[in-house]
């Protein structure tokens, strides 16, 4: 999502089929425009504090309109992506159904089996990525060069298919990787080795 106008710029198909759309149509579409909030001028405050590097996430209730144009709620978290000099490069948006929501059919296997499985530094790794670290961050928490983080952050870009970090964590949210309604992102127990 790009942090100009909350405009959607790649979206995992699931996201996109909320809204009874594809990933590429849904590409252009304003944010503000598919959700609404019952509070629509403090959720635009709320990311635009965090475009701005005023604030890391933003939750927020929200409601859309599915394709059939049945109304649903979720719950709407963004989160900032730091590119490695330190500045605001996107904004990832998750949507997490809620109680009432209308749920999107389910493939065969659950969420948490099957998929992938991390090891312990790829996983914390991940963890600071969907947390907005720089490379430069990451590689002094976790004790690696900066190359080493970039070596491994491009493993995993080529595992999940992503071109670039906020593809990443998108991808890694919609396999089922994070704990639900968890800030900062851990990844599930299960998913590490």
């Amino acid at each position: 999502m790009s942090t100009q106008d909350l405009v959607v710029t790649a979206a995992e198909p699931e996201f996109a089929r909320k809204f009874g759309l594809s990933a590429a149509e849904i590409c252009g579409q304003g944010l503000l425009g598919l959700v609404r909030s019952p509070e629509p001028a403090r959720l635009r405050e709320q990311f635009t504090a965090l475009s701005e590097g005023r604030s890391s996430s933003v939750t927020e209730r929200v409601t859309g309109r599915d394709g059939a144009g049945r109304i649903f709620s979720a719950d709407l978290t963004g989160t900032a992506v730091t590119s490695p000099w330190g500045g605001i490069v996107g904004i990832v948006v998750l949507l997490r159904a809620t109680g009432n929501a209308h749920r999107p059919e389910r493939h065969s296997g659950a969420v948490n089996t099957g998929g992938p499985v991390l090891n312990a530094l790829d996983a914390q790794l991940l963890e600071g990525v969907a947390s907005g670290e720089s490379t430069v961050q990451l590689a002094s928490r976790l004790y690696l060069s900066r190359q080493g983080i970039e070596y491994r952050v491009g493993q995993m870009l080529r595992r999940f298919d992503a071109p670039n970090r906020p593809a990443l964590v998108a991808r890694a949210h919609a396999l089922g990787v994070f704990a639900a309604g968890q800030w900062p992102p851990r990844v599930l127990p299960e998913r590490v080795k």
